[in-house]
């Protein structure tokens, strides 16, 4: 098996460590659940969702199987603009890669964290929250306060069918689709990422949330570098964001000079310019292959081998 496939010692290494953050987008075993009120369980047609309430007060959504949950987002109920876990707080770095702040897609809605802080902190943004699944939708909206409202949509979707059929040019695509540790494999291809910027205004920024503990990590680089010209990387405490545009690149002093005027002018909750210093080069096999949509080895590549799948008692 070439290495590319293959997960290194220092990567499984870094398995080992995600997996051991309860609260970071990881797994946890329903053991660890024990002092949560289960507020609701559903069984959806792509998911087995469950909404837990915590002692301190927080949300927490998980989706997963009997033995194991995928914690997909944490949310403080009474704090809107909060945002618990790192990594979402790395995603809107974007906002200081952007060339204009008008409107943002947000491909997999989740808790709905991220898409709704861009929402309540830039009032003039309009917002489309793209999700697959009707109760996540659901859920989000009854218990989570995340609903439709002037300057946020909401579309029931597949996320790689909604871009094909909506053809409008955006300053800011953020994608957080995952199901688990696993991505839809047709939102992890060449073909999809050339989508996705196609669908970007001149100076436009995509924003990937990439789970280095999967074995994809190598290939979902390689392939996202196939429809973008420049790709800087983010630390999201276990997860890693991509940043990724084409044109002119953007060089530091530019990203800190535009990130301060946006801070000044928005107020955001986690500093622009703060977040800019999350950018690091994390190790990766540059000579692994980009994925296609006719070559996407899932079964190959597979992130955590049995532990998403449902089990039948």
């Amino acid at each position: 098996m070439k290495r590319s496939m293959r997960l290194s010692a220092a990567r499984f290494a870094l398995v080992l460590a995600v997996a051991a953050i309860p609260l970071s987008l990881g797994l946890v075993s329903l053991a660890a659940t024990n002092g949560w009120e289960l507020v609701i369980r559903v069984e959806s047609l792509y998911n087995d969702i469950s909404l837990f309430k915590t002692e301190k007060g927080y949300y927490v959504l998980t989706f997963g199987a009997k033995r194991l949950n995928y914690v997909e987002s944490r949310i403080n109920p009474k704090d809107e603009l909060e945002l618990p876990v790192t990594y979402t707080q790395s995603m809107t770095v974007g906002l200081a890669y952007a060339g204009e702040v008008g409107d943002a897609v947000m491909i997999g809605l989740g808790g709905g964290r991220t898409s709704w802080y861009l929402h309540k902190s830039i009032p003039d943004l309009k917002v489309t929250a793209v999700e697959l699944d009707p109760e996540v939708v659901r859920i989000t909206g009854k218990f989570l306060n995340v609903h439709e409202e002037p300057g946020y949509a909401i579309d029931v979707r597949d996320g790689r069918v909604w871009l094909k059929k909506n053809d409008a040019l955006h300053d800011f695509i953020l994608i957080d689709a995952y199901r688990g540790s696993f991505v839809p494999f047709h939102l992890l291809t060449s073909e999809f990422y050339k989508l996705v910027a196609s669908r970007l205004k001149p100076g436009g920024v995509a924003a990937q949330n990439v789970e280095p503990s999967t074995m994809l990590f190598d290939s979902a680089v390689a392939t996202i570098k196939t429809a973008f010209e420049h790709v800087d990387f983010y630390s999201g405490d276990g997860n890693i964001v991509v940043i990724a545009y084409n044109g002119p690149e953007k060089f530091p002093a530019e990203l800190q000079r535009v990130a301060e005027e946006r801070q000044a002018k928005f107020g955001f909750r986690y500093n622009l310019g703060e977040l800019l210093t999350r950018k690091f080069d994390p190790p990766y096999d540059k000579s692994a292959k980009p994925l296609t949509d006719d070559f996407a080895p899932v079964d190959d590549l597979k992130a955590t081998a049995r532990h998403n799948e449902r089990v039948v008692e």
